[in-house]
């Protein structure tokens, strides 16, 4: 799937810090909890808690947070839709990475099983 090349500028610049509680307020609203949110980008990123909050604390962009992040072998086995892209489809990497997220923090907050939303872990 192309997205376009303004758009997948426009995810980059976008801060880590801005869009955190809004993750937080979906999924706390569907009674999951911050621990919760914690695993699901532990497992995507390797960054702990302490590192997430540094990550917070820098208002890094999701450029910068994606560059320090390991991501997980098993990430491309995230699939689905997400803002009306097909996750699997997206070409730029970034955009993909950052939607990988995106869906994983909806999965959580659908009520899914973690052991299902951590895949293969």
């Amino acid at each position: 799937m192309k997205n376009s090349s303004m758009d997948n500028q426009r995810i980059a610049k976008m801060t880590f810090a801005s869009v955190y509680p809004l993750y937080l307020a979906k999924i706390e609203k569907k009674g999951r909890t911050r621990e919760e949110l914690h695993q699901v980008i532990e497992w995507l990123t390797d960054f702990d808690g302490r590192k997430l909050q540094q990550l917070i604390t820098e208002n890094v962009t999701f450029e910068a947070f994606f560059q320090h992040a390991s991501l997980n072998p098993n990430a491309h086995l995230i699939t689905g839709v997400i803002c009306g892209c097909r996750v699997e489809e997206i070409e730029d990497a970034l955009t993909q990475q950052v939607r990988y997220l995106d869906k994983l923090v909806d999965e959580l907050a659908k009520g899914r099983k973690m052991e299902k939303i951590l895949r293969g872990s």
